[in-house]
């Protein structure tokens, strides 16, 4: 497991999908995760300091944790099954951790309102995250780079992609799971 940094929320120009950019803390890897257009708003509004009249959902959570005198201690995207990144979120109370399952989008808004560190499962990196070489990264290289390949690939092309990379004569049946979640139909 590894530590992440939200590196950016950005948008899929060809399908105008909201995508949340993980970086590796000590590494030049990076995890692009489809997201859908309110998870990307709550992500953007915290990073962005921006407050609003009423409590969004991911605020009364958060809120709700902070009543109840629990906390959420790290957020983990744990896999990639069936097309999809699942996620934990792990919950401190009464001295005893309650993990619970959440889609990525859902648990990286709550970690930006907790200040909660966020992880992802070294299987879930060696599936989907896109590696820059050398020491030194050029961070407007990286973005020019990323909306260049963004600009010219839809979330299945990029999952088709991963999985002829990563596709072993032995394991052709795992190389279908390298497709990223839409997460299209989880709209409210």
């Amino acid at each position: 497991m590894q530590e992440m940094v939200i590196y950016g929320v950005s948008f899929d120009l060809v399908g105008k999908q909201p995508i949340v950019l993980l970086k590796t803390a000590d590494g030049n890897k990076f995890l692009p995760i489809w997201i859908g257009h309110p998870e990307a708003a709550a992500i953007l509004m915290k990073l962005q300091g921006a407050a609003t009249p009423r409590p969004l959902t991911h605020d009364l959570f958060s809120e709700t944790l902070s009543q109840l005198e629990a906390h959420v201690t790290k957020v983990c995207v744990t896999e990639l099954r069936d097309n999809t990144f699942f996620a934990t979120i792990t919950i401190l109370q009464d001295g005893g951790e309650i993990e619970v399952d959440s889609r990525p989008s859902d648990a990286i808004a709550l970690a930006v309102r907790a200040e909660a560190p966020i992880f992802a499962d070294d299987r879930v990196l060696e599936e989907s995250a896109i590696e820059f070489e050398g020491e030194e990264v050029n961070e407007e290289e990286i973005v020019d780079e990323f909306r260049k390949f963004l600009d010219q690939v839809t979330p299945e092309e990029f999952a088709s992609e991963l999985a002829e990379e990563q596709a072993e004569p032995d394991d052709e049946d795992d190389a279908g799971d390298a497709e990223l979640d839409s997460e299209e139909e989880e709209h409210d």
